[in-house]
């Protein structure tokens, strides 16, 4: 298994990040490597929205779609990623926002298992790399909608 973790703070509040992440339909316009986004349903739960979305990620040769239950937890700014299909054996990750006084804390961690070993030993070269790079795409994503400064 491949796993990895950061937490960074930047300036903004942890409801912009939130939603920022939790707006899945979107990712297509900044987020590396992803060629498209549908979401499937969203449906209230008791204590968090579950949102069902399909992701097409594409890298040189590879191209695979994958389907993903996400599940919003709006109180808490928490959202939790499971994978349900495509070409991975285990795929989960967790967001978390909390409002800091210099802004926000986002603490991001994931960790997979692709079914085919091959792919699973070549992801394991470049995977933190990858990591770091959809990380930053969120951060310039907010820095393009909410500005450098937007806790003042």
């Amino acid at each position: 298994m491949t796993s990895h973790s950061e937490t960074r703070v930047l300036p903004y509040t942890a409801a912009q990040m939130y939603d920022l992440v939790a707006d899945v339909a979107r990712y297509p316009e900044f987020l590396p490597w992803t060629a498209a986004a549908r979401v499937r349903s969203i449906s209230q739960r008791e204590d968090h929205r579950e949102m069902l979305a399909d992701l097409v990620v594409s890298f040189k040769l590879f191209r695979e779609s994958f389907l993903s239950r996400v599940r919003l937890y709006d109180d808490e700014k928490r959202i939790e990623t499971e994978y349900i299909e495509g070409p991975f054996r285990r795929m989960e990750s967790t967001w978390r926002f909390r409002d800091l006084p210099a802004g926000v804390e986002v603490s991001f961690s994931t960790d997979f298992e692709f079914r085919n070993r091959l792919l699973q030993k070549a992801a394991g070269v470049f995977f933190h790399q990858a990591m770091q790079t959809i990380v930053r795409a969120f951060e310039k994503r907010a820095s393009q909608l909410y500005g450098a400064s937007s806790t003042a």
